[in-house]
């Protein structure tokens, strides 16, 4: 069954739920299109860590769950390439460089900050962030260039808002599982190890590692099926779309309220899985959020 199908075979009531967002849209539009300023950042993006390497060779940092944002010398710009309505008060200081970095309040504090910087006009809320940054993407120079270079000019900005992730070394696995646990009991989300000689590159990259309990990643919602039993009437899993192209459904984690009103068509969402089949698909999926966090 389509979710289009799926909207029209239940109440009345759910089926103006699905044409809401369509609505909602048009409705917005000339916000998002003025949002759309900027251009869609080229990120390097974490690969999987896996046991076994030299460690000497990587320096370690915790693992921010913020909001991922590229500062590039006049406007912060989100990993679609729209425009967050930061304050200027907020950017005043940053330098004329491009920073990658995180959006940032504290651990656990995901959703708070999600909020924030979705609204379109800048506001007081953006007093409890920080742009946390961890690499400087047109430096040119390797990762523990960038590490220095990245130190001296936070020594030399008086801004509040700006700031460093510390990037340490490690001496064996054992210290960096022991540093895990520490982050995890901490209320934190994992740590990331980045090659000391790689060269900033756009895409997946080996050069940089993400460290967790579990795998997570995110997909597309391309669809819906219909729940059972003390699932009906309601959307029973998502069928949603890796962007490696591996399409599967997701019940576990969904919500009665999420089940009610599922997350629309074309919205990311971030999933927990514990590791791959052989033919790629995710071993027990289960949904954790909507990455809902462009600026609207």
């Amino acid at each position: 069954m389509t979710s289009e199908r799926f909207c029209r075979s239940v109440a009345g009531r759910k089926l103006q739920i699905c044409l809401l967002p369509f609505i909602f849209l048009i409705t917005l539009l000339p916000f998002y299109t003025a949002a759309r300023a900027g251009t869609v950042p080229e990120l390097m993006l974490a690969d999987i860590y896996r046991q076994g390497l030299d460690l000497s060779q990587y320096r370690v940092s915790e693992k921010l769950d913020g909001v991922r944002a590229r500062w590039d010398g006049t406007h912060l710009v989100s990993r679609g390439g729209n425009v967050f309505a930061a304050p200027d008060w907020f950017t005043k200081g940053f330098p004329a460089i491009p920073l990658d970095g995180e959006l940032w309040m504290g651990r656990g504090k995901y959703e708070e900050v999600s909020s924030i910087v979705r609204t379109q006009l800048p506001h007081d809320g953006w007093r409890n962030l920080r742009l946390m940054v961890f690499d400087l993407p047109t430096h040119g120079g390797t990762f523990d260039q960038r590490v220095i270079e990245m130190n001296r000019f936070k020594t030399e900005s008086a801004s509040f808002y700006l700031g460093i992730i510390d990037q340490q070394r490690v001496g064996s696995e054992e210290d960096l599982l022991k540093w895990l646990h520490r982050v995890i009991d901490d209320g934190g989300e994992g740590l990331m190890l980045h090659r000391e000689t790689a060269l900033y590159a756009s895409g997946r990259s080996q050069d940089l590692l993400k460290l967790k309990f579990f795998t997570d990643a995110e997909a597309t919602v391309i669809g819906y099926r219909p729940g059972n039993g003390q699932f009906a009437g309601q959307v029973g899993s998502l069928k949603v779309r890796t962007d490696e192209g591996v399409t599967f459904f997701i019940g576990s984690g969904l919500s009665h309220e999420e089940r009610e009103h599922p997350p629309p068509l074309h919205s990311r969402l971030t999933f927990r899985h514990q590791g791959l089949t052989k033919n790629g698909i995710p071993r027990f999926p289960v949904f954790l959020r909507i990455r809902d966090e462009e600026p609207r």
